[in-house]
């Protein structure tokens, strides 16, 4: 092994080191509704009808320990009649024997996996040229937020939902720290957008929900609107950024120096 690689493989092992200590159990749940234990897991209820599970690892349990964790949560949520759909989400560096099939026995079904990313939040940081007349601002008001929710819903192919943006509305009231940014054309469409969420108590801010349209796809729009929120975050004191990243998306996010650290993949459970 030449010495760059020891050097990338020793950076990757701190940020992924620096992922499972700070961001997960506490730090992805900041607006949960509630969050009840069952062993290792963390069974939580967000605002709109959606379960999540997660946990730090799982114990060291074996398959058919897993297999009985699976069952205990499905049940949770079967049991809760205003949970309509449920999420668990899995890491790919985790020790985690039988889990693939014990959620696939139980009704769930894997989604699309997603890369991990981590890198320097002032990485991200750039003057980003953009289509002539587009700008990218953060919104706040309940008529922008409606607009960047249905253009996110048709970013990813899915109908415009009410509840989606009540739901947002619902967690910019909390004021924990969540930002919206959006691009928009002259005319004001939206054209993309996306959240920034800094994690209370640790180095991180995370970038999520970016969506473009397809259109506009290609043309630096998304990477303007990274490097906005990445500015936003060094402001409020962040130097790590993180992202579970598509395809699409994982190498504008390489570009500018984040590393994948693993993979993460959601299996969804629909009432």
């Amino acid at each position: 092994m030449t010495v760059g690689a020891s050097g990338a493989t020793a950076d990757r092992s701190r940020l992924l080191r620096a992922y499972d200590d700070q961001l997960r159990t506490d730090a992805e749940t900041p607006s949960a509704i509630t969050v009840e234990r069952l062993g290792p897991l963390r069974l939580v209820t967000f605002a709109g009808g959606r379960g999540f599970v997660t946990y730090r690892d799982l114990g060291g349990a074996d398959a058919a320990g897993i297999a009985e964790l699976v069952a205990g949560a499905v049940a949770y949520y079967e049991a809760a009649p205003d949970i309509t759909r449920f999420e668990w989400k899995t890491r790919g560096h985790d020790l985690a024997p039988g889990l693939h099939e014990a959620l696939l026995a139980h009704g769930l079904a894997a989604d699309e996996p997603e890369s991990i990313m981590i890198g320097d939040a002032a990485a991200l940081i750039a003057d980003v040229p953009l289509p002539a007349g587009v700008t990218v601002r953060r919104v706040t008001g309940e008529p922008d937020v409606r607009r960047m929710s249905a253009m996110q819903d048709e970013a990813f192919g899915d109908p415009v939902s009410e509840h989606m943006a009540d739901a947002i509305l619902r967690r910019l009231a909390l004021d924990d720290g969540m930002e919206l940014w959006v691009a928009e054309t002259a005319d004001g469409e939206i054209v993309s957008a996306g959240r920034l969420e800094p994690v209370a108590g640790t180095d991180f801010a995370g970038i999520w929900g970016g969506a473009t349209l397809e259109p506009w796809r290609g043309r630096g729009i998304y990477r303007a609107l990274t490097a906005a929120r990445a500015r936003s975050a060094v402001a409020l004191g962040k130097t790590l950024i993180h992202s579970d990243s598509t395809a699409f998306s994982r190498p504008i996010l390489e570009r500018s120096g984040l590393v994948k650290v693993s993979t993460t993949t959601p299996y969804l459970w629909r009432r």
